[in-house]
C-alpha cells in the first residue's frame, strides 16, 4: 500500500477544516462558530427574529454582549436615562433585555470589564487560538491577530448564530502578505496596515482570507497586530490572520478567561501547530518592504486614498480614468482640499484617538510620550478614548491620562466614540479630524465632517501642531 501524502495546508485551511459541520454540492459549507460576540447595534432584529419563530440561543455560554456604538464617553454613572438620543438609547436597553432573557454574558455600559468588544474579547481572554469568531461588526477581524478566524456577519447572520452556533459560508481564497526587514522608528501597525491598503487598494484582497508573516511581523507587538488584522477589511478580505506565537501566548496567560493550569499546557501544544505548512499554496502572495514604509494619512474619502507625510494632494488632471479622474474631484472638492497642496498644509480642528483599531494601552502610552511636556495647539480639540475600561484604568494608574489632559487633551470614558457618527462623540459639518479609526468616509465621523486617517504617533502630532505633520521631523 502506497504512504499517502499529505497536502501542505494554509493557517486558514486547517481552522476552516477544523470547524465544517457539513460541506455541500453548491460549495457552501456549515462551520461551527466558537464565540459570538454581540453589540447594540446589529443584535435587536435577530434576537426579535428568534421569539417570534420561538427559538432560543444555543450556546449562551459561547455568547458575549458588549455595549460600545451608542454609548456616550462621558457621565456613563449617569444611567442609560441621561443618553438623548432615543434610538441609542433604545437599542442598548434592548441589548440589556436580550441578554438577560438570553442568559449571555453582558458588560453594559459602565461596568468595570465593559468597552469595544474588540478590545474587551482580546483583554478577557474570551479570544484564543484556532477560534471561529464572529461578530455583527465589520471589524471582528482585529482577533485574528490571535490566530482565530474572525469575521463580521449581517443582521440575519447574527439570528442563524444565535439559533444554531454555526454560519452558513463559502470558503475564501488565501492570500499572504509577507512584511520583510525591519520598520523605521515611529513605524507601528497602523503604517503596515495603511501600506498594505496602499498596496492592493480596498478591492485587492476581495474573496481572500489574509495571512501576515514575516520578520516585521514576528516583531509586532499583539496590540500592533490587532491594529494591522482590525484594518484587513479595509482592503476587501473577509479575514486576517498571523500565526500564533510566543508573543501570543505571553498576551494570553493569565487572562481572566484563558486556560489555567493543565489545560494551558495542552492548549499550548495545540495552538503551536496552527501555522501554515512548509509548501502550502497561496492564491495571491504580496511582498511588503517593512524598512520603506513611511508615515501616510488619507487625504480622501476612501482608506486607500493615501500619501506620504511629506507629499502632495493628488490632482484629478493626472488620472486617464475617467471614474477615477472624477472620483478624484468629488473627494476634493467634499475635503475641501486643491490639487497638488502639500499636506503639511492641510489644518485640522479636531483629534481623535481611540477605537477598536487604537484605542489600546500601548497607542495611549506612544501618544504620551510624544506629548509630554507639550501642550495641544490652541485652536485644536483633542479627545483620547480608552478602547475599554481595563485600559482606561491602567492608563491612569500609569500616569498616562495626567500627561495627556495636562498637555489639553479631553479624557474620556471607554467607547466607540468618534470613529463613528452613532453617539455625541461627533464632528460637525466641516470640521475636520487627525483620527486614529479605521475608515474616512464622508460623514462617518458625523454629517459632512473630514477624516483624515493616520496612526496614533502621526495624530498626537498633529495635536500639537494643529495640522498634518510629518512625524519623523518631529522625532529628529
Amino acid at each position: 500500500m502506497k504512504k499517502r501524502q499529505m497536502v501542505p495546508k494554509t493557517l486558514y485551511d486547517k481552522i476552516w477544516e477544523d470547524h465544517v459541520v457539513i460541506s455541500e454540492e453548491n460549495g457552501e459549507s456549515i462551520l461551527y462558530i466558537d464565540l459570538h460576540l454581540i453589540n447594540e447595534v446589529t443584535s435587536p432584529q435577530a434576537f426579535a427574529g428568534l421569539r417570534e419563530n420561538g427559538r432560543t440561543v444555543r450556546r449562551p455560554e459561547r455568547c458575549l454582549a458588549v455595549a460600545d456604538h451608542n454609548t456616550p464617553t462621558e457621565n456613563q454613572s449617569l444611567g442609560l436615562p441621561n443618553i438623548a438620543d432615543d434610538d441609542a438609547r433604545k437599542q442598548l436597553e434592548a441589548l440589556a433585555v436580550n441578554a438577560d432573557e438570553f442568559d449571555i454574558e453582558f458588560y453594559p455600559m459602565g461596568d468595570r470589564q465593559n468597552g469595544i468588544v474588540h478590545v474587551v474579547g482580546p483583554e478577557r481572554g474570551r479570544t484564543l487560538p484556532g477560534m471561529t469568531i464572529v461578530c455583527g461588526d465589520s471589524h471582528t477581524s482585529t482577533h485574528g491577530a490571535f490566530g482565530a478566524l474572525a469575521q463580521g456577519i449581517g443582521t440575519s447572520e447574527v439570528e442563524h448564530v444565535l439559533a444554531t452556533q454555526t454560519l452558513r459560508q463559502k470558503k475564501s481564497r488565501n492570500m499572504l502578505v509577507r512584511f520583510n526587514g525591519s520598520p523605521t522608528p515611529g513605524i507601528g501597525g497602523k503604517d503596515f496596515a495603511l501600506a498594505f491598503i496602499r498596496a492592493v487598494g480596498t478591492a485587492g484582497a476581495t474573496g481572500h482570507v489574509v495571512e501576515y508573516c514575516g520578520p516585521a511581523i514576528d516583531g509586532l507587538s499583539m496590540e500592533g497586530r490587532m491594529t494591522l488584522c482590525n484594518m484587513t477589511i479595509e482592503a476587501g478580505a473577509r479575514a486576517g490572520l498571523i500565526a500564533p506565537d510566543d508573543v501570543t501566548f505571553a498576551y494570553l496567560k493569565g487572562r481572566a478567561c484563558a486556560p489555567t493550569g493543565d489545560d494551558w499546557d495542552r492548549s499550548l501544544e495545540l495552538w503551536r501547530q496552527l501555522k501554515s505548512d512548509a509548501g502550502a499554496v497561496f492564491d495571491t502572495v504580496v511582498e511588503i518592504d517593512a524598512g520603506a514604509i513611511v508615515p501616510m494619512v488619507t487625504w480622501g474619502t476612501s482608506p486607500e486614498d493615501l500619501v506620504a507625510a511629506d507629499g502632495i494632494v493628488p490632482d484629478p488632471v493626472d488620472e486617464s480614468d475617467p471614474v477615477r479622474r472624477a472620483y478624484l474631484k468629488d473627494a476634493l472638492s467634499y475635503m475641501g482640499l486643491e490639487p497638488g497642496m502639500p499636506v503639511q498644509a492641510i489644518d485640522i480642528d479636531r483629534v481623535f484617538i481611540g477605537s477598536c483599531t487604537n484605542g489600546r494601552v500601548e497607542d495611549l502610552r506612544i501618544v504620551a510620550q510624544l506629548v509630554k511636556g507639550k501642550r495641544v495647539a490652541e485652536r485644536v480639540r483633542a479627545m483620547v478614548v480608552p478602547g475599554s475600561r481595563a485600559v482606561m484604568e491602567m492608563a491612569e494608574a500609569e500616569g498616562i491620562a495626567k500627561t495627556l489632559t495636562d498637555a489639553g487633551f479631553e479624557w474620556r470614558e471607554p467607547g466607540c466614540s468618534m470613529c463613528l457618527g452613532m453617539n455625541p462623540d461627533r464632528l460637525r459639518p466641516g470640521e475636520r479630524c487627525a483620527s486614529t479609526s479605521n475608515r474616512n468616509f464622508k460623514s462617518r465621523q458625523g454629517r459632512d465632517g473630514r477624516t483624515h486617517l493616520m496612526s496614533p504617533a502621526m495624530a498626537a502630532v498633529a495635536a500639537l501642531t494643529g495640522r498634518i505633520s510629518d512625524l519623523r521631523e518631529f522625532l529628529s
